[in-house]
């Protein structure tokens, strides 16, 4: 029996992940904000996001969220994660009860900083074993070429992440199983700001030493932060670790990554926005990411200059100076 799939999202991941799910022989149906998306996917390419990807049959889309989440067996979700609770406000209810639901987001929602799966417990009654996190090194651009790759599916339930593993398994991506949903978040969001960070690094005319020991330390503050929130310490060194920071951080097609460059250019914040035109989740969660760790007593310098620059305005020149000039300690501290 196919397997049917609602992706709610019609952006870079979302679409990317569709095809994934079309390839692994389920039948995909896409939720678009826009009419003119939506059309786009019907007629085999979406080209507002990824022009080079040429759409499977299997994948349709429509704008009514419930005609796309009616008899769903599984339930993407794809959304800006910032957005994640509104649009569970208006079509959460009509999610498909039994029905696994999967989030491709990864930030911490401004204000309550809560992390995803967190919102969609609280905003669509979804219960925990429910709930599954796919995260990992996957540039959507990438993935549309069909390019090897590999991706972690979380859940508290191990049988519900087998069930998505194999819904996405394909000779070209292969998906981990894992029941370590905090750490998969945690690295997901945290790994945005760091990439802004080795961005900016770029921008300023750094080298691969200096981008290097900030993916470095930035790995160190996203595990004490994982630790704090009570994660696994082995989810920090896998694909959706170190993997997806790797990937974040030194890919020009990293959208974070691309952000960070253009502040380190001399871009002010809202010039870099214009400049980009799409959502960059790292410059939307880094004020929550830093806010969440404060109240766990967490270091995290990176992350603190970070919103220094978005948030306040800072020059991004000003960044490796105040992080230099920290007091010495040691590593592994």
């Amino acid at each position: 029996m196919t397997t049917r799939v609602a992706v709610m999202g019609s952006g870079n991941w979302g679409t990317a992940f569709s095809m994934i799910l079309a390839d692994a022989g389920c039948t995909v149906t896409m939720w678009a904000r826009r009419p003119e998306v939506a059309d786009a996917v019907n007629a085999g390419c979406n080209e507002a996001y990824l022009p080079e990807l040429r759409l499977p049959p299997a994948v349709r889309a429509t704008v009514d969220a419930a005609e796309a989440l009616q008899g769903a067996d599984i339930v993407v979700l794809a959304v800006p994660s910032q957005t994640l609770r509104d649009n569970l406000v208006r079509w959460g209810g009509s999610i498909p009860g039994g029905a696994p639901v999967v989030s491709l987001l990864k930030g911490v929602e401004l204000g309550t900083t809560m992390r995803m799966s967190q919102v969609i417990a609280q905003a669509a009654g979804v219960e925990a074993e429910r709930i599954v996190v796919v995260s990992g090194p996957n540039l959507a651009h990438e993935i549309a070429l069909r390019q090897p790759a590999g991706g972690v599916v979380a859940c508290r339930d191990m049988a519900t992440a087998e069930l998505v593993a194999a819904a996405c398994a394909t000779p070209w991506f292969r998906p981990y199983t894992d029941t370590d949903v905090i750490g998969a978040e945690v690295c997901g969001a945290t790994k945005n700001v760091v990439a802004l960070a080795s961005g900016m690094a770029e921008g300023l005319g750094f080298g691969d030493n200096t981008k290097a020991t900030i993916i470095t330390r930035g790995l160190a503050e996203t595990t004490r932060l994982g630790l704090a929130l009570g994660a696994d310490p082995q989810t920090f060194m896998g694909l959706a670790g170190v993997g997806d920071l790797i990937a974040t951080c030194m890919s020009p097609l990293s959208r974070n990554h691309s952000f960070g460059v253009r502040l380190g250019r001399g871009l002010t914040v809202a010039e870099a926005t214009a400049e980009l035109r799409t959502t960059t989740e790292g410059v939307k969660s880094c004020e929550s990411i830093f806010t969440l760790a404060q109240q766990h007593d967490v270091d995290m310098p990176i992350c603190e200059q970070v919103v220094a620059v978005i948030r306040d305005g800072h020059p991004a020149r000003e960044v490796g100076p105040r992080l230099m000039s920290r007091d010495l300690k040691a590593e592994k501290r």
